[in-house]
C-alpha cells in the first residue's frame, strides 16, 4: 500500500508574515485606487445629479420655478433632443437652453436659423465664447465675475421690477440698436437681451443661479425668473444631453450654407472613459512607486544561525527545479567539476575553463574519448531532469577517476 508524499517546508518556503508584508503596499494601493474610484464617481454624481432639471427638488434644480410658472398658466415641456427644442417652438414659446456650450457647431447652426424663423424668446444660460457668436450674433463674451447680489442699472422693464438678483458668471457687451443691458460688471453685463428676426428676442443670463431651487426665494431671483420665462404661454424646457442623435451632424451642412467644424477626438470620448484612463494612470504610478521601493545594491548581512552546506545545496536545488533551470544548474555543476579538477591535472585556475588546456590534461589521465569528455565538461543543455542527473553522475564518476589515476 502506497503513502501519500507530502512536502516538507523548506528555508525558501514564505511564512504568512512574510507574504503579508511583500503583499500589504499592493493592497493598500489597490484599496486607496478603489476609495479614490468611489469618492470620484460620488462628487461628480452629486453635482450632477438635478442640475437645472424642472423636474428635480434638489438644491440645484430648477422644480420650484417650474412650479411657479404652472401656477402663472405657464406649461412647461422638458426635452433632452435638438429636434425635440425646435420643434416644440413658435412665436408663442420662450426656450430656455440650459447648456449652450454642450451643443455643436452643427447643432448651434441649426437652433439658430430657427431662432431666427420662429419668432419667440430664447434664453440662453452660461453661453460663452464656444456658443455666443453663433446663437447670438452681435454679442461678445468678455469675461467673467463671480455670482453676487448685482442691481439692474438698465430700462429693461423686467429688470427694473425684479430689482437686485444674483448675477454673475458670464459677462457680455452688445453695440446692436435696440439691446438692453442690465447687472453690468465694469463695461459688461450679466444679462443682455437682444432682437431677433421675426419679433423674437434672445435673453442671454450670465449664470443660471437665480433659477435654483436653493436660490429662487432670494432677491429678485423668483421675480426675474418668472417674467424673463413666463412672457409667454409656452416653456420648452432644453436640457442638451451627449447621445442627441443631431450631435453627429458636425461634419455636413449647418442648414445655412456653412460647413459645420467636425468634434476631435478626445470630444468623442465619454467623461467615464477620461476618469477611468486617470485611474488607471493613477494605479500604475503607485505600482510603480511600490516596485521601485524594493531596487537597490544587495546588502550583505551576518546570518544569526549557522546553516549547513546541503541545506544551501537542496534550497538552491528546489529554486533551480521550481523554474525547470537546467541549463543554469548544469552550468554550475559543470563549472565546479572543471575547477575541482584543474589543480588535480596541474591546469593553472586561469585556464580551467578552456577546452584547449583542460581536455588534453583530463584525457590523458581518464579513460572516456574526447569527443565524449568535451560534451560531458562542455557540452549541450540537458533535454530533461533525467538527463541532468545522468549528467551530474557522470561528472561525480569522472572526478572520482581522475582523483585515483
Amino acid at each position: 500500500m502506497s503513502t501519500p508524499s507530502t512536502t516538507s517546508p523548506t528555508s525558501t518556503d514564505l511564512s504568512a508574515r512574510q507574504t503579508w508584508t511583500r503583499a500589504r503596499g499592493l493592497l493598500i494601493a489597490l484599496a486607496a485606487l478603489v476609495a479614490a474610484g468611489i469618492v470620484m464617481a460620488l462628487v461628480r454624481a452629486d453635482t450632477q445629479h438635478g442640475h437645472l432639471d424642472p423636474r428635480s427638488a434638489d438644491p440645484q434644480g430648477s422644480r420650484a420655478v417650474a412650479e411657479l410658472l404652472r401656477h402663472r398658466g405657464v406649461t412647461t415641456r422638458t426635452v433632452t433632443t435638438l429636434e425635440e427644442a425646435t420643434a416644440a417652438t413658435g412665436p408663442d414659446t420662450t426656450l430656455l437652453v440650459t447648456t449652450p456650450d454642450l451643443l455643436t457647431d452643427h447643432q448651434q447652426h441649426l437652433m439658430r436659423a430657427h431662432m431666427d424663423s420662429a419668432g419667440g424668446r430664447t434664453v440662453l444660460l452660461s453661453a460663452g465664447a464656444p456658443s455666443v457668436s453663433t446663437l447670438a450674433p452681435g454679442v461678445n463674451a468678455d469675461s467673467s465675475a463671480p455670482v453676487s447680489a448685482r442691481a439692474p442699472r438698465c430700462s429693461l422693464p423686467a429688470a427694473e421690477r425684479a430689482g437686485t438678483v444674483d448675477l454673475g458668471g458670464e459677462l457680455y457687451s452688445t453695440a446692436l440698436p435696440g439691446s438692453d443691458t442690465c447687472y453690468p460688471s465694469g463695461t459688461s453685463a450679466a444679462l443682455v437681451r437682444v432682437n431677433s428676426p421675426a419679433r423674437g428676442d434672445t435673453v442671454l443670463l450670465g449664470s443660471p443661479d437665480l433659477l435654483y431651487n436653493e436660490r429662487l426665494d432670494q432677491q429678485g431671483n423668483a421675480s426675474l425668473a418668472l417674467q424673463l420665462l413666463g412672457s409667454r404661454p409656452h416653456l420648452v424646457w432644453y436640457l442638451p444631453s451627449l447621445d442627441d442623435p443631431s450631435a453627429s451632424g458636425g461634419g455636413g451642412d449647418t442648414g445655412d450654407g456653412e460647413e459645420g467644424t467636425e468634434r476631435g477626438f478626445l470630444e468623442l470620448i465619454p467623461s467615464g472613459w477620461l476618469w477611468g484612463t486617470l485611474q488607471l494612470a493613477l494605479a500604475a504610478v503607485l505600482a510603480a512607486i511600490w516596485r521601485a521601493r524594493r531596487l537597490g545594491p544587495l546588502v550583505t548581512e551576518r546570518l544569526p544561525v549557522t546553516i549547513r552546506a546541503s541545506e544551501t545545496t537542496e534550497g538552491r536545488a528546489r529554486l533551480y527545479r521550481r523554474t525547470n533551470a537546467r541549463d543554469r544548474a548544469a552550468t554550475v555543476l559543470r563549472a565546479a567539476t572543471r575547477t575541482r579538477l584543474a589543480p588535480l591535472l596541474g591546469v593553472p585556475p586561469t585556464e580551467a575553463h578552456s577546452p584547449d588546456a583542460l581536455l588534453p590534461a583530463v584525457s590523458a589521465r581518464s579513460t572516456t574519448g574526447d569527443r565524449d569528455l568535451r560534451d560531458l565538461l562542455f557540452g549541450p543543455i540537458p533535454a530533461d531532469d533525467a538527463a541532468l542527473t545522468l549528467l551530474a553522475d557522470q561528472l561525480d564518476a569522472l572526478e572520482r577517476e581522475v582523483r585515483t589515476s
